[in-house]
C-alpha cells in the first residue's frame, strides 16, 4: 500500500495484474480494517479490468502430454525431458534452497515455478511432511521421475511417498510422475499396502482434467 501511495503521489503511471479483484486483496488478513482506505484508493486512481482468458495456457502446457507415465526406460526419461521443457517454457534451470525448521532442501532443477526431482532424492532421504510441504508451497508443478515399484523392503521409501502425494494433492499442485507401474500396482502387498491404495486414487485423480485444471490451495506450513 504504501508503495503504491508513493508511485501516486509522483504521478508514476502503474500497470498492473492480479488474480485478485482489489475487493478481495487482503482477504482475512490481520488488521485488514487498516488496508480497505488503500484499496478504495487503488480503485478510484486505476481502471480495474477483467480479463477472462478463453485459454489456460499452463493447462495447455500440462494436457499436451500424458502426466503418468509408465513403465520406466529410455522413452519414459525422453518424455519427462519434454515434459519439463514444455512447461518451463525451455527457460534455464537453476538451483533453489528452502528453509525448512532450520534446515536446507534442496532443489536442484527448477525454473518457472517448476520443480523436478527423482524419487531417490525426495523419498529415500529423511524427509517428511513439512519438506513436502515446502515444495508444494514453492512450486506450482512437480515432476518426479521413476518411481519404482514398492515392497515391504521400501516400507519407509512408500511411506514417505505417500505423506509426499498428500501434500502435493492437498495443495492442488500439479504432479508429472514416470513410474514402473500403473498407481493400482505401485504398492501391491507390505505393510502399509492397504492404506496406499489412497495414494494410489489420488494419482489416478491428479491426472484428470478437472484436478489439473483445479486452482491452487495455499497449504499450512507442518508443525
Amino acid at each position: 500500500g504504501r508503495l503504491l501511495e508513493q508511485l501516486f503521489d509522483r504521478g508514476v503511471v502503474v500497470v498492473a495484474t492480479s488474480n485478485r479483484h482489489p475487493d478481495d486483496l487482503y482477504t482475512d488478513g490481520i488488521n485488514r480494517q487498516l488496508f480497505l482506505p488503500f484499496i478504495e484508493e487503488l480503485k478510484q486512481r486505476l481502471d480495474v479490468i477483467h480479463i477472462d482468458a478463453e485459454k489456460d495456457y499452463r493447462l495447455e502446457r500440462l494436457s499436451a502430454a500424458p502426466v503418468y507415465i509408465t513403465p520406466l526406460g529410455p522413452e519414459a526419461d525422453t518424455a519427462m525431458d519434454e515434459a519439463f521443457k514444455r512447461l518451463t517454457v525451455g527457460a534455464k534451470t537453476e538451483a533453489v534452497d528452502l528453509e525448512v525448521q532450520g534446515r536446507t532442501l534442496h532443489a536442484g532443477r527448477t525454473a518457472h515455478g517448476v520443480a523436478r526431482f527423482s524419487f531417490a532424492e525426495l523419498c529415500t532421504r529423511p524427509l517428511g511432511a513439512a519438506d513436502f510441504l515446502a515444495i508444494a508451497r514453492n512450486f506450482h508443478t512437480v515432476l518426479i521421475e521413476n518411481v519404482p515399484q514398492l515392497s515391504s523392503e521400501k516400507r519407509n521409501e512408500a511411506a514417505r511417498f505417500v505423506t509426499l502425494i498428500d501434500a502435493l494433492y492437498e495443495s492442488k499442485t500439479k504432479l508429472v510422475m514416470s513410474a514402473a507401474a500403473e498407481p493400482d500396482d505401485l504398492y501391491p502387498a507390505g505393510d502399509g499396502a492397504f492404506e496406499f491404495e489412497r495414494t494410489a486414487s489420488r494419482l489416478h485423480e491428479m491426472r484428470s482434467d478437472d484436478y489439473l485444471a483445479a486452482e491452487r490451495v495455499d497449504v499450512a506450513e507442518a508443525d
